[in-house]
């Protein structure tokens, strides 16, 4: 009888609801992170007399209630909430819903472009949020990956940073953006600022894979891979047209930065379009007041009626010279002609203006008392990429889902240095043409059974040059261009990798791979007299994974994984000439071979009654046959004059073993409803072991690093208040091309360059109002600390206050 009772109140509920239609009153539940409309939300009173559901849109009627009565809202995932009708209207007719603790169950798609269940994956994997970019409001992408407190970041200059990953970098790790590798064949074993191409504001989620991913990746996913999901169209729920936008402001006073985002959808029920542009400038960045005196800029270079001068630095916290601009745009197509397929389309283009090497410029000269360079800057750094992609859905024999993409990317960067006095202007250009064709397959055979194969096509073709000009005269010649111009690099691949699930607790996962690669470069010897006339590469490397996930609980996750990964010779590893520390210069060396990772890893995640969430994992990774950069002869000479200067001779070679291993944890902490608390640490070590035996300190393993984080949040209003911080790395640690770049460190009492230890207090808050309204108050570095992040040649931000500004409809 109750049950009968309650459900005529459920149908009366629904009849005043739809009988009230023609003097509705409508409300709009959203995301308080997003701001994207939740769909099917429960809302009710308490005795279920009175009940709607939100639409497509997000919306519902809420006339059908009183004003004083209480008014619950529930959706699978938020947290609920109750208040009332009164409230609601007095608060512009919207409704925000927080999201509850990141669950197990949260798909991810970066290990086989194909949606699993997180739970299910072996591999350490680092989701960053649309919600979380939101808060945290990065300056760029590489900021993106530094605020996660996962992945540490180094910066040469302003324009810059590269992502370090359980002890690799720069050609060792892959960066991905919607499927298509950012990697290309002169991707560096030196530090890249690529990443900063990509623009935060289309980003709508990152998935980060630590350890090798060459399995689905292929060659450089030898530290973990970097996934980039930009946001796509959307569309209507009927034949109408919906059109949706976003404008965005953002300022930061540490380097005068004024940002710009507008973005602007339109969508009807088959199709939809979604367009992006943003626009940022950057001044000269300035440092903090208490920390090493060593990173201090008291001078720096002008040039004064036709001489190079050195002049005194009237604010050596302002780091001169620094700033920049830079434009990306995006453009993107969706169309959706059944359930069962769809089309997209996209564009990306990014580009900078010139930026200074700042690292460069602080290089002292020869004899320590003034600078090597008058000029060191990079050229406009340009990326575009064009892509086609096709889903299709099929319950058949040899797939059930299955996707074709298409891709051309286009990247151009310069260098362009003079020497302190000097009226040489040399300039070497770069263009790399890559294509990409990609073919994937899932197979979904039974409940217990899935299947993921296919394979990949890449081409790169190296256009380069270089040219030297007089500044005074204008007069222009050519010169020896970083590589050889015409250079291919191009790879082949076929993968297959499985999914077996014998009972709910367990889940095992395991992969294949075949790759081969063909790279060509010949030598123009008008500028060298090389021993050789060309460089080849036709080799072939397997790489296979097996892991397993076990819930030996249900809230006790337990996780290991074995894989491989490689990295073959790319056109920068075979072909390259240039300098790359004070009196040494890198030649080519055509007898190369890839090199092989070899990994293990260990988790656990334990679930505290849905409150506490904590996560470990254990790492080791062998590197053999390493790429490393070391002594060498060039036609039997150690030495040779480049640029003017007598310097050492050196390669990249096949000349040593790497050993990192290492430790990271995490807690999300739930402890009120309004209160949380999140924690990451993370420890490596690591080293190079020559063939004669000497063990040094790798290059790219970092120091620990962590932060703590307290959160408090309402319907309204975000804040955070959280330290960063990272170890220090004494010299007897450092590896031996870091001690080679004393300028760029500060001395320890023996006089010996090393990395003090750091740390920063800060603040962000958020708070939205009228759903379509949000404001961003962050305040970082709030002690004004002095310090550069390990093997960084540009100094942090000091004290930086930072307000955003955002309208979205």
């Amino acid at each position: 009888m109750k049950y009968l009772i309650k459900m005529q109140k459920m149908l009366f509920g629904c009849f005043v609801f739809w009988s009230s239609f023609g003097w509705s009153q409508k409300v709009i539940v959203s995301d308080i992170d997003t701001h994207n409309p939740i769909v099917n939300v429960a809302v009710y009173t308490k005795d279920l007399s009175k009940i709607a559901l939100t639409d497509f849109y997000g919306t519902f009627d809420i006339s059908i209630f009183s004003n004083t009565e209480r008014i619950t809202f529930k959706k699978a995932g938020y947290e609920a909430f109750s208040t009332t009708k009164k409230q609601i209207l007095k608060q512009g007719a919207s409704v925000l819903l927080i999201v509850l603790p990141k669950q197990l169950d949260e798909v991810v798609m970066s290990i086989s472009k194909w949606e699993q269940q997180k739970k299910d994956i072996p591999n350490k994997i680092a989701a960053i949020s649309a919600k979380d970019i939101a808060f945290s409001t990065p300056q760029t992408a590489a900021d993106l990956l530094q605020n996660s407190g996962k992945i540490f970041v180094q910066k040469s200059q302003l324009g810059g940073g590269s992502p370090m990953i359980r002890g690799f970098a720069t050609n060792r790790v892959l960066i991905s953006v919607d499927g298509v590798r950012m990697n290309n064949a002169i991707f560096r074993g030196g530090n890249v600022q690529n990443v900063i191409a990509i623009d935060p504001f289309t980003i709508h989620n990152t998935e980060i894979v630590f350890g090798p991913g060459s399995v689905i990746y292929g060659s450089d996913a030898i530290g973990g891979v970097m996934n980039f999901y930009t946001k796509s169209p959307s569309f209507s729920q009927d034949n109408n047209v919906a059109i949706t936008g976003e404008a965005n402001y953002r300022t930061a006073s540490a380097n005068s930065e004024n940002t710009f985002n507008t973005s602007i959808g339109i969508g009807k029920k088959k199709w939809g379009s979604l367009t992006n542009i943003t626009h940022s400038t950057f001044q000269d960045l300035k440092m903090g007041t208490g920390g090493p005196s060593a990173y201090l800029r008291n001078r720096y270079v002008v040039r004064k009626q036709g001489v190079d001068t050195i002049i005194t630095n009237p604010n050596p916290r302002a780091q001169v010279p620094s700033g920049y601009t830079q434009l990306n745009l995006m453009q993107k197509l969706y169309y959706k002609p059944s359930n069962t397929l769809d089309l997209r389309g996209a564009v990306y283009y990014s580009k900078t203006s010139d930026y200074a090497r700042y690292d460069r410029l602080e290089r002292p000269s020869n004899d320590g008392v003034g600078f090597k360079h008058a000029q060191w800057y990079y050229g406009p750094q340009k990326w575009f990429m064009s892509n086609i992609k096709m889903h299709h859905k099929e319950d058949g024999l040899f797939y059930d889902g299955l996707k074709i993409s298409a891709a051309y990317q286009r990247f151009e960067e310069s260098r362009n240095s003079r020497d302190f006095g000097a009226t040489s202007l040399k300039s070497t250009s770069e263009n790399v043409d890559a294509f990409h064709l990609n073919i994937d397959f899932e197979n979904k055979r039974t409940n217990k059974i899935g299947l993921y194969y296919g394979g990949s096509y890449l081409f790169n073709k190296v256009q380069a040059s270089g040219e030297i000009k007089n500044i005074e005269t204008n007069e222009e010649r050519t010169a020896a261009s970083r590589y050889p111009d015409g250079s291919t690099w191009q790879s082949a691949a076929a993968y297959i990798s499985g999914e077996y699930k014998p009972n709910a607790t367990i889940t095992f996962l395991g992969g294949l791979r075949y790759s081969h690669i063909w790279a060509n470069a010949v030598f123009d010897e008008t500028f060298y007299d090389f021993p050789f006339d060309y460089a080849t590469l036709n080799t072939g490397a397997v790489t296979g994974s097996l892991g397993f996930s076990w819930f030996p609980k249900k809230s006790l996750q337990i996780t290991g994984n074995a894989a491989t990964g490689f990295r073959a010779p790319n056109i920068d590893d075979l072909s390259k000439i240039f300098d790359t520390e004070p009196r040494a210069v890198v030649v080519p060396n055509p007898s190369l071979k890839p090199e092989y990772a070899y990994n293990i890893e260990f988790g656990i995640q334990k679930n505290i009654e849905n409150s506490v969430v904590l996560k470990s994992a254990l790492f080791y990774t062998h590197l053999a046959d390493a790429l490393i950069r070391r002594n060498y002869t060039f036609n039997g000479a150690q030495q040779i004059v480049y640029n003017g200067e007598l310097s050492i001779v050196q390669a990249i070679q096949n000349a040593a073993k790497v050993y990192t291993y290492g430790a990271e944890f995490s807690l999300d902490a739930m402890v009120t409803k309004h209160w949380s608390l999140i924690t990451n640490i993370t420890y490596s070590k690591g080293q190079e072991k020559e063939e004669n035996g000497t063990i040094t300190a790798a290059r790219h393993v970092v120091p620990l690093f962590g932060d703590f984080h307290v959160l408090w949040k309402n319907q309204q209003l975000k804040a955070d208040f959280f330290i960063q911080y990272n170890g220090a790395i004494a010299y007897n640690n450092l590896a031996l091309s870091e001690r080679s770049k004393p300028y760029i460190y500060t001395q320890d009492t023996n006089g010996n360059p090393y990395a003090p230890a750091w740390y920063t207090i800060n603040f962000r808050s958020s708070y939205s109002f009228k759903n379509h309204y949000r404001c961003s108050l962050n305040l970082e570095n709030m002690t004004n600390n002095r310090y550069r992040t390990y093997s960084s040649g540009i100094s942090a931000p000091g004290i930086n206050f930072i307000l955003g500004l955002g309208y979205s409809f």
